[in-house]
């Protein structure tokens, strides 16, 4: 059996993921066979595993790291908001129904015998396996059947290592406030502590160190400088999505609306990553650009939710009138929903039962259902004869005059629909940027002779090499001995 150590922190997006990416990968590099495991997660921003089901995407980033697979054991539980106040309930990679926030806290103990299976399963595969906590262990009104965070480790005899962000300041009241707050056989997990991303001279620190010891009781694994290089990886939050713009001049302006429930977002990171390519991601309030060269509509969680929502910005308005004047559209997943002429749920899958008019910028009607389509697909994006790869993960069906000219070829038959002005184009596949041939050929439409002068890149390679920097910078200003020790 495995060892196990934990990693919470004292608030979201305090770098937890990244901490146990960088850690798998270091972990990994030292011979051990590692698995990144988090109970619980919420995220829209998902991955389809080899066995047939989805997880957060960080745990796909982390199983990367650590040289594995991803299965559905490494997040058993995953929470995909579709309100404020509700969200889909996925238990080992399927959807196991959508819960109100208050009917949720009632259903939570149930879970965690999942949860302990699946963990049980790692530990039974590896040698270290990594454990990501959520949010924070110091929110004490949600302990009372917690799976997230102490009620886990308390339950699975796991140490824990407390992740406190000293860039959003309070970084000492953070650490020894949660030790203050946490219940004794809660407290008692706790191994020591660790401060991320800090800037500046770190000897300036020194006394603020001794001083969060001294009154937490608990020993300094280290403190993380902060890293650039992090932004090449997937973010998990949306969050990380409201940098404000950069400059555009002389490059590939592509705009993608922030849809509320925006989903799987790391579709652009590719994009993105491109020195040719400005990726706009037009924040709400915001008119999308005249200027820009090509729309996305992503996906969402809630297609006709977020239909209302993207109307409500006008964004409709900039998207049609980009058409009308020569521009190109296209959609992914909800956004080819969004789309068509109309989006219909008979049976409510995504709320109340009805159907409402999409964009009708394609000839195609969509059909949602219950059922979830999750799979790992190859294949070619036919108006460029390119292979692509990528996966599904959607609900619903489209079909229509549009759809005989399809967007791709898929193993399992064609999938997407092209416009009769060839201006608009959708598709179900996630993750189509990342193969750099196709990417390279699909920007180059968009120069006045049709070749690009940038660099050719190789986006798994950006990403690899971002982990191993990553893992270097963890190596040099953390204790990895003293956390395999904890470990346990």
């Amino acid at each position: 059996m495995a060892r196990a150590i934990m990693f919470q922190g004292t608030g979201s997006d305090v770098g937890k993921s990244l901490i146990v990416a960088g850690l798998c990968r270091a972990y990994r590099r030292r011979g051990l066979r590692v698995m990144p495991f988090k109970p619980q997660n919420m995220s829209n921003n998902a991955a389809v595993t080899a066995d047939g089901g989805e997880i957060g995407r960080a745990q796909a980033l982390q199983a990367l790291a650590a040289g594995v697979a991803p299965t559905v054991h490494m997040n058993p539980v995953l929470l995909k908001p579709q309100s404020d106040q509700g969200a889909q309930v996925v238990v080992h990679g399927r959807v196991a129904g959508n819960y109100m926030a208050r009917d949720y806290q009632g259903e939570k103990p149930n879970l965690l015998g999942a949860v302990l299976h699946s963990f049980d399963i790692l530990k039974q595969q590896a040698e270290l396996v990594i454990v990501e906590g959520a949010g924070s262990p110091a929110e004490i009104n949600l302990r009372r059947g917690d799976i997230a965070n102490m009620g886990f480790a308390v339950a699975a005899d796991c140490p824990v290592a407390l992740i406190g962000d000293i860039d959003r300041g309070g970084v000492i009241a953070s650490i020894v406030g949660t030790g203050v707050l946490l219940a004794p056989e809660d407290r008692k997990m706790i191994a020591g502590f660790l401060i991320n991303k800090f800037r500046g001279d770190m000897r300036l620190f020194d006394d603020g160190l001794k001083i969060t010891e001294q009154h937490s009781g608990w020993r300094s694994f280290g403190v993380v400088p902060f890293l650039p290089v992090v932004a090449k990886l997937p973010a998990e939050d949306a969050v990380a999505l409201s940098a404000p713009p950069g400059d555009r001049a002389g490059r590939i302006h592509i705009a993608v609306p922030m849809l509320s429930r925006i989903s799987n977002f790391d579709d652009f990171d590719p994009l993105k990553a491109e020195a040719d390519v400005f990726l706009d991601m037009v924040a709400p309030g915001r008119a999308i650009p005249k200027a820009a060269n090509l729309i996305i509509i992503p996906g969402t969680k809630s297609t006709i939710a977020d239909l209302a929502f993207l109307r409500a910005q006008g964004w409709d308005i900039d998207i049609v009138s980009h058409h009308r004047h020569g521009g190109r559209v296209m959609g992914i997943c909800g956004g080819y929903q969004m789309l068509g002429r109309t989006i219909a749920d008979p049976a409510g899958v995504e709320g109340p039962a009805g159907s409402v008019a999409g964009l009708d910028l394609l000839n195609v009607e969509t059909r949602l259902t219950g059922e979830k389509r999750l799979e790992q697909v190859t294949g070619r994006y036919l108006p460029l004869a390119k292979d692509i790869r990528g996966y599904e993960m959607h609900m619903g069906r489209t079909g229509g005059a549009d759809c005989d000219q399809p967007l791709l070829a898929l193993g399992h038959g064609a999938d997407g629909a092209i416009s009769a002005d060839g201006r608009a184009m959708g598709c179900y596949l996630h993750g189509l940027f990342a193969d750099d041939d196709f990417r390279a050929a699909f920007l180059a439409e968009f120069t006045e002779s049709h070749e690009r002068t940038a660099r050719p890149l190789s986006y798994d390679r950006e990403v690899e090499q971002a982990l191993d920097q990553l893992a270097d910078h963890l190596e040099a200003h953390l204790d990895l001995d003293a956390l395999y020790a904890a470990a346990r």
